[in-house]
């Protein structure tokens, strides 16, 4: 099978286009309302599949062909699904990618995007014990693209009256940083194989700017960990 893993650089490169035409998309009131403001990440994401043995026909990416079937509710859109047909007739689902941005309204959003990627694994991965998408396991991708500014990186009052909070956010964490904990919980509980966190600089979106706050949530380990499950799946 063929292998690519992009260099440092190459990743690099392509996510400051993906970032740039995030921010492009943000002006146009159509590809916000539709949902494509992630494009650019997409395709970014597409390109590792295809240069990875992954034909076109077996990654799906448009509305309706990316809807999975879950174990507490009928069914649930991603944004990224690889779906391979076997000789038997069956099909083999070989990746799920969630890919959400967070721009603005931070302390309103924040609860809402968590509660949402907890949920969607809980479901994804109830319906593969229970059998629905057969052997091997999926990967699962979760990744987030922050405002990267003064308002997401500053820290945030923490209130809990009755009882103390985990001593992780005792320092009255960032929502970046908030991101980053929840992010890293979410791979040491097994929910996603690999999440990354890209902080989008907010003030050079000409550039494409962006930061990673560890090198666990980085472009470079998300995407060197699918390319692994790609070489194990063959």
């Amino acid at each position: 099978m063929k292998v690519w893993i992009p260099t440092e650089e190459e990743i690099e490169t392509m996510t400051k286009e993906g970032i740039k035409k995030f921010w492009s998309a943000r002006k146009d009131s159509a590809s916000v309302r539709e949902g494509k403001t992630l494009d650019g990440i997409v395709d970014l994401l597409k390109e590792i599949l295809i240069k990875n043995d992954i034909t076109e026909e077996e990654i799906h990416i448009v509305k309706g062909a990316v809807t999975l079937p879950g174990y507490f509710r009928p069914t649930k859109q991603w944004d990224i699904v690889v779906v391979r047909e076997l000789d038997n007739n069956q099909k083999q689902l070989i990746a799920a990618i969630e890919l959400k941005s967070q721009i603005g309204s931070l302390g309103n959003n924040f609860n809402n995007r968590t509660e949402e990627a907890m949920g969607s694994s809980l479901d994804i991965l109830t319906a593969y014990r229970e059998g629905a998408f057969g052997l091997p396991k999926p990967w699962l991708g979760y990744l987030v693209l922050l405002e990267g500014s003064e308002e997401s990186i500053k820290p945030r009052k923490v209130n809990s009256k009755h009882f103390e909070v985990f001593k992780e956010f005792k320092d009255d964490p960032s929502f970046a940083k908030r991101y980053e904990i929840f992010c890293e919980k979410l791979m040491r509980e097994g929910l996603y194989d690999s999440c990354c966190l890209i902080l989008a600089d907010k003030y050079r979106t000409e550039e494409g700017i962006f930061t990673e706050t560890t090198f666990s949530l980085s472009m470079d380990a998300f995407i060197r960990s699918l390319v692994g499950h790609l070489i194990s799946f063959k």
